[in-house]
């Protein structure tokens, strides 16, 4: 599953972000996840808990928040709600678009002991 690699991974960065701070205890990690990507944010923090556990940020609260990615075709100028990260005008059908916000998902910030 893919959520399960990414929590991993997001818990790996929070885990050496808090030992460079000299932190105990993680109590809250907070981000973003683009709608593109077609990844659910309670799977992730259910993994991200599950991989969390005899660590310094078991317990830790990872709230995510779900942002909507637009994009604008270049060829007819509108804007429009890009399917996972398929740049395909509905109005014109041109592949010419460019997305208006990043992609992804990432962690913006994390409260520490």
């Amino acid at each position: 599953m893919h959520e399960t690699s990414l929590a991993r991974q997001m818990l790996d960065a929070v885990l050496q972000r808090a030992k460079a701070h000299g932190a105990s205890r993680v109590r809250e990690v907070r981000g973003w996840v683009a709608e593109t990507e077609s990844l659910s944010p309670d799977s992730l923090s259910f993994h991200f808990a599950a991989h969390a556990r005899g660590t310094k940020a078991e317990g830790a609260r990872l709230l995510l928040e779900l942002i909507h990615v637009e994009a604008r075709c270049r060829a007819c100028n509108r804007t429009y709600a890009p399917e996972h990260h398929l740049l395909l005008c509905p109005a014109c059908g041109s592949t010419d678009g460019e997305q208006l916000r990043q992609t992804g998902l990432a962690v913006t910030s994390i409260d520490v002991e």
